[in-house]
């Protein structure tokens, strides 16, 4: 079961941002925050925490990260993940439903508030047709655009490489010759 907000309400008393006519824009995007059921929660120690806070708590987080990049949100949702799948983390109802808002809003990004295989996160990008952020990668985007020393856009350049070297792993294996 969803749970859906409009973008336009407002969080935690603020209004929700619309930013004007700017040249290019700002990106539009959907953020995703997915519940996993007790039973299916990761074990993982470091997950726990954050897992077990409240869904409301969890959305309005991965909705004030999102607009720390200045993302124009058209819709955010919390999912109940019951099931979560090994390709898309969601079924397949809910990954149509989704690629038909981000359709008709014209999303380029897709933020999900949840550590993201790099399978995923490769099957999500296309099912979506959208960029697909995890919570990792949507911090780093955070930390990179706020970097203002050359040593702080160093080290966040490292941590996106390392961050990407693991998905980055058999995507040209079309190219290897046979052994």
């Amino acid at each position: 079961m969803a749970r859906e907000k409009d973008a336009d309400a407002t969080v935690r008393g603020k209004p929700a941002h619309h930013p004007g006519t700017e040249a290019n824009g700002p990106t539009r995007a959907v953020v995703i925050v997915p519940v996993l059921t007790r039973h299916q929660r990761n074990d993982d120690e470091t997950n726990r925490p954050r897992l077990m806070r409240s869904a409301d708590a969890r959305h309005d987080e991965a909705v004030g990260l999102a607009r720390a990049i200045n993302l124009d949100l058209i819709h955010t949702a919390v999912v109940t993940v019951n099931d979560p799948r090994p390709a898309t983390l969601l079924g397949s109802g809910k990954v149509a439903e989704f690629a038909e808002i981000v359709k008709e809003g014209h999303a380029e990004v897709v933020v999900v508030d949840h550590p993201l295989t790099p399978v995923q996160q490769r099957n999500l990008e296309k099912e979506l047709n959208a960029k697909v952020l995890d919570r990792t990668g949507l911090i780093l985007e955070i930390f990179g655009e706020r970097a203002r020393t050359k040593e702080g856009t160093l080290q966040v350049e490292l941590a996106h490489l390392n961050y990407q070297k693991g998905r980055l792993v058999r995507s040209w294996t079309h190219l290897e010759r046979q052994r």
